[in-house]
Order: C-alpha cells, then structure tokens, then sequence
C-alpha cells in the first residue's frame, strides 16, 4: 500500500470514529432523558391574580408582512390582566411590514392594550439589538419573547409564570415549539421531526439530568433579573440566544423546560430558506462555542456538565467532518477494495452504524414520546437522515465563516403565512439564492451516483444503504433548491428576528 493510500486510509478511518463518537452521544442523550423522567417539570397551579406580576411581551420582526399580523393578534388573545401586561413590537423593517404591524398596535391600542410601536432606523446588532433597545424601555419583571411565525396559545404565560414563584433562582422557561405547517411537504415534515427531537430529547433529556440547555430565542419568558446580571444580550455572534443561555446558567440561574406546552410556529416551505436558517444556527453556535467553552471548562460546574456542553457546542464541527467524509468515501473504498472487501465491511459498517441506528434510535423516541401515532412517521427517518447529510456543504460553509471570523449579517427566514396545504408561497416577496453553492451539492449528488454504481458493478452491497443516503441527500437538496430558487423573487435582507 503507498502512502497516498495510507493517508487516505488514515484520514478516513479518524473522520468516521469522531461521527461515530457523536452518533453513540445521542444513545447517552436518550439515556439521560430516560434515567431522568421522574425530574420532569410537574404541573404548578396557576397563581392567584394578586400574585400575578407586570410582564412585557417582546415581538422582535424585520421585514414579516405575511405573518405580523397575526403575531399580533394572537399575543393580544393572552388570558393575562391588560394592566399587567406590555407589549412590545420591536420593529426594524424596510418595507410594507412598518405599515401592517403599526396599525394593528393601533388597532390593539384602541382595544385597551398596552401595546407599543417602536421602530429602529440603526439595526445595529439585528435581533439582539432590538431586544436590548425594547429592554432598556420595559416595564415587565418578566420578558416573553415570540418570534414573527409563532402562534402563542392564549394560556402561556399562566403556565409559564408560576415555575418562577417555586424557586426564586429560575431565570428563564422555555416552551415547546410546535409546527402548523408540518404536513405541508416533505421538507416541512423532516423539519418538524428534527425540531420535536431537539426540544423533547435534548432539552428534556438535559433539564432533567441538571444539565445546560438553551433559551430557543422565542416562545420563553425571561426574569428580568437574569438577563441583566448575566451580560444582557451581546450581539456578537448569530446565536444570541445560546450565547446568553449559557451565560446565565454559569451565573447560576436555574432553566426549565415544559415540554407540555406548545407554542405553534411556521417551519420553512422552501429548501433555500431552511438552508439560511440552519447556516445562521451552525454558524451562531460555533460562534457561541469559541467564545465560552474555554470558560465553560475552567468553570466549577460538575464534570457531567462540562461534558454535555462541550457536545452540545461543538456538534455542529461534525458538518466540516461530514463533508470530509463524502470526498474521501469513493477513494477509500476503491483503496480497501483492492485489499479485500471482506475487510471493508468489518470495520466500515460498525462505524457507520454507530453514526446512522443511533440517529434513529434518537428520532424514533422522540416522535414515540410525543405522538400516538408515532409509526406513521418513521418512514420518514430515511429521508431525514439525508437531508441531515445534505445539509453539510451549507454548514460546512456556515462552520468556516465562525472558525476564520468572517462576519456576516443576521439573515433572516422568510415566513409566508402558510398554515394549510392550499396556501402558496411561490411569488410573494422574500425568496432567496444560494449562488454556486446547490451546484455543489448537485455535483457531490452525481459523485456518489458513480460510487453507487461502483459498489453494484464490484458487488460491495454492505455500503449500498450508506452510499444512497448521501446520494439522495445531496441530490434532494441541490436540485430542490435549484427548482425553487427560479420560482420567485431573489428578495433576501438581514433581519432583526428569526
């Protein structure tokens, strides 16, 4: 064997046990959300009207003229004392949106609500600007934060508020998010399994155990005090948010999760929105990442902790070795087939088992854990796990950009108002490109369709099933943003909100 081979060989082999070390934390996630089902949130009785405390909503939007409105009108349906209850429209939009949103606060205004319209010329620091400009002007001890394409259920902050009475060291609670649109597309059915088991399993997996988890940037209410002892919100990297959650829990405010109650909000319909999105969260927690697990480890936190926020941060690096691995795949297979491919499937499959069986170990209980119906969904793991292989060139991107400090401005998500499956969102405002980047995924699409081919013509049939996971994953994404990409307008700005 040469030493180009060796090298291949090497690189390989060290790419797939990292996954395979990430893929066999999802078990020990799995585990900790099992071990731990006695310590979940109970239910608090609701507080007495005396004891009910002044509260401000904030409604962070930027450029949301499909949704604004009915943001609006459904924080104004809150079952909550007017004479209690601020409401904040924090809005920094260029266009139609100022207009729609500030008469709906009018209209609001003239029901009886405290409701206020502020507007910002300067987006300095997008969203978590807008936030510590409407904070600076709040009245509420406790902060609820919805972004634009979220539907709050009236009896929120009822069933928020009282879990801050219990323990006085509770600094933020953090619903659910729930899906209105989930059954609109395949693309939107994928999105709402990855989010449930993000907020059943992680969240409630590490709430449980005593771990760090993260505010979601909406569909939480704050104490006051918590964001101001914690450093406030720092806008310097995309993931506000997760910056601040872990802030504050190092500061020692306590988090819940109330995995019981849901907040619905839009998922993206279009592959080329989805993709901006999960750039900004990959590239905000690595962001996020750099800065504070240097001073997460030194920290006095139990070992347990340290180590949960170490894979929670750093996950997302796992999309630079994803694509690492779909260069290298078809030159080691080629290599270890001269070899022997006896040999292949005795250390290749293991590997790429512990990676795949516990991802969707992870989505099977997930979905167990929150439907009745939980069968029916599972055809869909296949094309979920590869859209998550899919996704890598964007993250990769996403990752690279954190690492080498290349700013970038807060890009926003393009909420259409799409709430059934007859609702549309080809021409209306907003859409975005993506450049040269779908031509890449398409090009590794049609690299891997050779190593498929490959595999059949040499009877590897053992990577078969792994082969077609990133073959379709990086066809299903480039061409679907190729398609939707020349349906509508290349209307895309930076934004204030989600």
């Amino acid at each position: 064997m040469t030493l180009s081979e060796t090298l291949i060989l090497v690189l390989y082999f060290f790419v797939l046990s990292i996954l395979a070390i990430y893929g066999w934390h999802r078990y020990y996630v799995v585990y900790l959300y099992m071990k731990h089902r006695d310590k979940a949130p109970r239910p608090v009785p609701p507080l007495a009207r005396h004891e009910l405390p002044p509260v401000t909503i904030q409604l962070p939007i930027y450029n949301e003229m499909y949704v604004a409105d009915r943001l609006i009108d459904a924080v104004c349906e809150m079952d909550y004392p007017r004479d209690l209850l601020e409401i904040q429209v924090l809005d920094d939009s260029t266009d139609e949106t100022r207009e729609i949103a500030e008469l709906a606060v009018r209209r609001h205004a003239a029901r009886g609500f405290n409701i206020r319209y502020l507007h910002r010329v300067d987006r300095t620091g997008y969203k978590a600007g807008a936030l510590e400009a409407g904070l600076k002007v709040a009245s509420g001890r406790f902060i609820a934060i919805f972004d634009a394409d979220f539907i709050p259920p009236a009896d929120f902050l009822v069933r928020t508020l009282p879990h801050f009475t219990i323990d006085a060291n509770v600094g933020m609670v953090q619903a659910r998010w729930g899906h209105i649109n989930h059954d609109y597309s395949l693309l939107t059915k994928i999105q709402s399994i990855l989010l449930d088991a993000h907020f059943v399993l992680e969240h409630g997996g590490r709430n449980r155990a005593g771990c760090f988890f993260n505010f979601n940037g909406t569909a939480g209410v704050w104490r006051r005090e918590a964001i101001d002892t914690s450093g406030g919100w720092q806008h310097d990297t995309l993931t506000e948010d997760l910056d601040l959650s872990y802030r504050a829990q190092l500061a020692g405010w306590k988090f819940v999760f109330l995995p019981d109650l849901v907040s619905p909000a839009e998922v993206p319909v279009e592959m080329n929105s989805f993709k901006s999105q999960q750039h900004r969260w990959a590239k905000g927690s690595i962001q996020t990442c750099l800065k504070l697990l240097p001073r997460i480890l030194r920290s006095d936190q139990p070992l347990g902790v340290k180590a949960e926020a170490f894979f929670h941060l750093s996950s997302n690096f796992n999309y630079l070795l994803m694509s690492l691995l779909s260069v290298l795949m078809f030159p080691a297979m080629w290599v270890r087939y001269n070899m022997g491919w006896t040999e292949m499937l005795l250390i290749d499959v293991p590997l790429f088992a512990a990676a795949t069986l516990s991802v969707c170990n992870f989505y099977i209980v997930s979905q167990r854990e929150i439907y009745p119906d939980w069968r029916t969904r599972l055809k869909y793991l296949p094309f979920l796990m590869s859209i998550g292989i899919g996704l890598c060139v964007n993250n990769t991107r996403a990752v690279l950009e954190a690492v080498f400090d290349k700013k970038s401005e807060f890009m926003r998500t393009p909420k259409y108002g799409i709430e059934r499956d007859s609702d549309e969102w080809v021409g209306k405002k907003y859409h975005q490109s993506l450049g040269v980047q779908p031509i890449i995924e398409l090009a590794l699409g049609l690299y891997f369709t050779g190593t498929v081919f490959y595999a059949l013509i040499n009877q590897i049939y053992g990577t078969l099933p792994f082969l077609m996971l990133f073959q379709v994953g990086f066809l299903y994404t480039g061409l679907l943003s190729i398609l939707q990409q020349v349906t509508g307008e290349d209307e895309m700005a930076p934004e204030a909100a989600k």
